[in-house]
């Protein structure tokens, strides 16, 4: 059985769609503040309720378990430390709790801000950072198999928008809608936009290989405005946010020894989208 927090959300729904496809026996647990149930997967069993409360929720031991369930949006944190702490805080501590008792695999989904250039720490980025620490200490210290992940930018089928939404959806929806595109100065910071399907093949490597911190990114980067100039039309600058980092570093070679390598780029899947609306 495979147990996935955030399964209702972005990359959780993606993840236990291609777990179901493998013919597995899946549950998914999600609190549904981020998470949607038109996210929901056939072939899923879904429980909602918070993390902290993860041994009364799941009664039975997991063979693995991915722990993608917690706030994920840096410059959102600010406004929503108490959010973050709730999540990232209480609810991860209660997650890794059950880890230790139940003994199973853990696949914990860091964050690529460990890695980030010139940006001041957040609520969020210092929680990810703590809770893959904790990962590594308590994995090596009780001897259980563990991995833990660092996506960069994902994107694809399934963004949100909105307050707490990614870029390229944010991007997507306004272009559709004929706006501006709004763009955080300077517009030059940098990102490794990866595929939520590329992300999905390095989790599903992670199943069954790998021990320690795998950094999970296509190679390519772009600044923001790049990004921008590839959907079209207008541009808004908005002012600099606190915790915006101009660029991160990558190295990807832990989960290239697994065999995983990107299949998709933004260029494509943005000149898809352009497609798609021009017909």
């Amino acid at each position: 059985m495979i147990l996935v927090t955030g399964g209702a959300g972005f990359i959780g729904s993606r993840l236990c769609a291609r777990l179901v496809s493998l013919g597995l026996e899946v549950v998914a647990v999600d609190d549904y503040l981020e998470g949607s149930r038109s996210n929901h997967v056939a072939g899923v069993h879904y429980v909602e309720g918070h993390t902290r409360h993860i041994a009364r929720l799941i009664d039975r031991r997991p063979d693995l378990v991915f722990h993608l369930g917690e706030f994920s949006r840096v410059e959102a944190s600010f406004a929503w430390a108490e959010r973050v702490r709730d999540s990232n805080v209480i609810g991860t501590a209660a997650m890794l709790e059950f880890w230790i008792a139940q003994r199973c695999r853990l696949v914990y989904a860091g964050s690529s801000t460990r890695f980030a250039q010139d940006a001041s720490a957040s609520p969020y980025s210092t929680s990810k950072r703590e809770n893959a620490d904790q990962v590594l200490a308590l994995g090596a210290a009780f001897g259980l198999p563990h991995a833990v992940t660092y996506f960069y930018n994902v994107y694809g089928p399934g963004e949100r928008a909105g307050a707490t939404g990614t870029l390229i959806e944010i991007f997507r929806q306004k272009h559709e809608q004929g706006e501006a595109l709004p763009v955080v100065s300077p517009g030059t910071q940098r990102r490794k936009f990866t595929h939520v399907d590329d992300i999905v093949d390095a989790l599903v490597l992670l199943m069954t290989a790998g021990v320690g911190e795998f950094p999970i990114g296509a190679p390519a980067d772009y600044s923001v405005l790049e990004v921008a100039s590839m959907f079209g039309g207008p541009v808004q600058m908005l002012p600099e946010r606190q915790g915006n980092r101009r660029a991160s570093s990558l190295d990807a070679s832990a989960i290239r020894s697994l065999g995983w390598r990107p299949h998709r780029t933004l260029v494509s899947y943005i000149a898809q989208i352009r497609r798609q609306m021009a017909a």
